[in-house]
């Protein structure tokens, strides 16, 4: 018995390892193991993190080179036709030709204006398998934040479009990135936030007042609508990395590997314990080494990432409030 398993785990590992070599434009069985264990792990670990996150519907637009794979999602165009049912996603799976470019990662109304999560695979995204997977719970996290009933209208309130009906003002927006002043005292909050985030607790009320100081500085440099504008992305963009960095931490914390044995026979299969040390690791590196004039927005993240590791320590029940209060985070610290 023993030698029997043994070959037939040498078989799966040369079927994963061929697996990968596999033409782009088809859904692949590894691309669907990933799939099924980014649910897996939402399933287990979200609502511990996010009150209400296990009745948000998980929408997956898959996009190979070719085609696009539509997965668990309740209301399919007419464009979609049936592959049939799936028993590894248990659920029927749609395809069409491929529409978007292949690369995406993101989280928009994009088949039948229901919240879908669009997503390139590994290759195409530059991710490996683990990362992959979080991310699509950071995309996740962002049909969280779009299910509320009232985000729209608080989007809107925030009088940040310019006549934009498209939502591209989130990404272009004309925020003073390259202000040489509000560059440097820039430089200053990330340091602080860095410092208050990974300060010993004995020290950390001092470090915290002194982020709080160069906070306030930076709100004061920037005018009113683009202070709304940072708060915006730091809402949305920073704390879903953060929720990246939370999942991670619950898993390290339980020692937990996967439900599924089938992940650990992809080719680049690595613990979640080791991701989520990579990923710390990310946060700490870029949250300091991004130049906003070149990094744009995507600086906000890494300093929203710091911010929620700030927010746990300060006020372990911030989250209460992330709903009903929505984007200016400083609110959450009282």
């Amino acid at each position: 018995m023993k030698y029997a398993i043994i070959i037939l785990l040498s078989f799966l590992s040369l079927s994963f390892e061929a697996i990968s070599q596999e033409n782009n434009s088809d859904l692949r069985t590894a691309d669907k193991i990933r799939i099924k264990e980014a649910y897996l792990l939402s399933e287990k670990f979200g609502g511990k993190i996010w009150q209400g996150w296990e009745s948000i519907p998980f929408p997956v637009l898959f996009i190979t080179d070719s085609a696009e794979y539509l997965i668990g999602h309740s209301k399919p165009s007419s464009d979609f036709k049936s592959t049939g049912y799936d028993p590894l996603l248990n659920t029927e799976i749609f395809s069409r030709k491929r529409v978007f470019q292949k690369n995406l990662l993101a989280t928009f109304p994009a088949v039948n204006n229901i919240s879908t999560v669009v997503v390139g695979n590994t290759e195409n995204t530059g991710r490996s398998s683990i990362s992959w997977i979080i991310t699509l719970l950071h995309e996740h996290f962002h049909q969280y934040q779009y299910s509320d009933a009232d985000y729209n209208k608080s989007v809107s309130e925030l009088d940040l479009s310019g006549g934009d009906s498209t939502g591209m003002w989130m990404l272009n927006y004309p925020f003073p990135y390259e202000n040489p002043e509000i560059t440097e005292q820039y430089r200053q909050l990330t340091n602080a936030a860095y410092d208050a985030a990974f300060s010993s607790d004995a020290n950390f009320r001092v470090y915290f007042e002194k982020y709080s100081t160069e906070r306030n500085k930076y709100k004061n440099l920037l005018s009113e609508k683009d202070y709304r504008y940072f708060s915006f992305q730091i809402w949305q963009e920073g704390l879903a990395k953060h929720t990246e960095l939370k999942f991670l931490e619950l898993m390290a914390e339980e020692s937990y590997e996967t439900r599924d044995p089938e992940i650990k026979l992809l080719t680049d299969y690595i613990s979640y314990s080791e991701q989520y040390q990579k990923l710390l690791d990310n946060i700490k590196e870029n949250s300091k080494a991004l130049d906003p004039g070149k990094a744009k927005r995507v600086c906000f993240y890494y300093l929203g990432a710091l911010e929620g590791i700030i927010l746990e320590r300060n006020n372990p029940g911030w989250r209460e409030k992330y709903m009903s209060r929505k984007f200016y985070i400083e609110d959450y610290f009282k």
